[in-house]
């Protein structure tokens, strides 16, 4: 059983043979830990009954529970320092902290550590938690030299070295930034975020009006396309798009990795993809949507046993 852990909510899912069988979202996170930790304690040890007892299964079946991300944190299960950088599958998996937790099950949990890079000074230091495991759900040998960019909430713009090991890593708020420039501002009539694709001419528009411009004043623009030159919605939001991404493009354009592997959230992967494309010289790997949803419970258990490759043909 695999537990990935975040901010807001908690993902816990069975494996068997390689292969996903079953899984459980709740919307319990770390968040709700900040006053103390019952409720996400409650919530796991829910979702692994519920996951025992439609799969047929007794606690004896499962060999462990692989929990990684926000649940390592101060407001999780189990406060871990961060790994240093580089960190690779083999610092990972000697980095495991195994235990027992009798209040949720019986079955022994093994907690994977973060990583983060440390600076003398704010500008090089940064963290993660969760995205190490995701990476290692994604990785492959075979491409050697890379840089991962895997968007979200916060994404992460990760390089790896030939050797499979994390080199260097930056954080950004782009998916934060969005929700809250879509929701909370003067933009929040002139985007929608459920727009079901982009329109590539006006997505590479905003993200060269951002590169000449900057993003404050090309965010403007955006209100501008849609009331007073009645632009359509599709064509607003691609706009908006590529003025929020253009920050963390603009930083992989400037790294040293020619290719680039980008997995996440659907709503900005594409769209991420098409800009690199159209306004660089990388070669573009985009995983789909499958190998990202499957990406931290294979990650854990690539790290618990200590291999890369395929958990499972097919």
């Amino acid at each position: 059983i695999t537990v990935d852990c975040g901010t807001t909510n908690t993902r816990v899912s069975l494996i068997r043979d390689g292969r996903l069988v079953d899984g459980v979202r709740t919307d319990t996170g770390a968040r709700k830990s900040i006053g103390g930790n019952g409720q996400l304690k409650t919530a796991i040890k829910n979702a692994i009954a519920e996951l025992l007892a439609r799969n047929c299964l007794v606690e004896k079946d499962v060999v462990s529970v692989l929990a990684s991300g926000m649940i390592t944190s101060e407001y999780g299960l189990c406060r871990l320092d961060h790994l240093e950088a580089p960190v690779g599958i083999r610092e990972l998996h000697d980095g495991l902290e195994k235990m027992q937790l009798p209040e949720i099950t019986d079955i022994p949990f093994a907690f994977i550590r973060g990583v983060k890079i440390t600076s003398e000074d704010f500008e090089g230091f940064d963290v993660m938690r969760g995205e190490e495991t995701e990476l290692m759900g994604i990785m492959n040998e075979a491409w050697g030299e890379c840089i991962y960019l895997l968007p979200g909430s916060h994404s992460k713009i990760v390089e790896v070295n030939p050797d499979g090991r994390i080199v260097d890593f930056r954080s950004t708020l782009t998916g934060e930034m969005i929700g809250a420039l879509a929701t909370e501002t003067i933009l929040k009539d002139a985007v929608n975020l459920s727009c079901a694709d982009f329109d590539s001419e006006y997505l590479l528009m905003g993200y060269d009006y951002a590169q000449k411009e900057g993003m404050n004043r090309a965010l403007f623009k955006t209100r501008i396309l849609k009331t007073y030159c009645s632009k359509t919605e599709r064509e607003v939001y691609s706009f908006f798009l590529g003025v929020t991404l253009s920050g963390e493009i603009a930083q992989i354009i400037a790294s040293r990795p020619k290719t680039v592997v980008i997995g996440g959230q659907e709503q900005m992967k594409n769209a991420i993809a098409e800009i690199l494309r159209y306004r660089s010289d990388k070669k573009v790997i985009v995983l789909d949507k499958e190998a990202v949803n499957l990406s931290t419970a294979v990650g854990a258990i690539r790290i618990f046993e200590r291999r890369y490759g395929r958990l499972a043909d097919g």
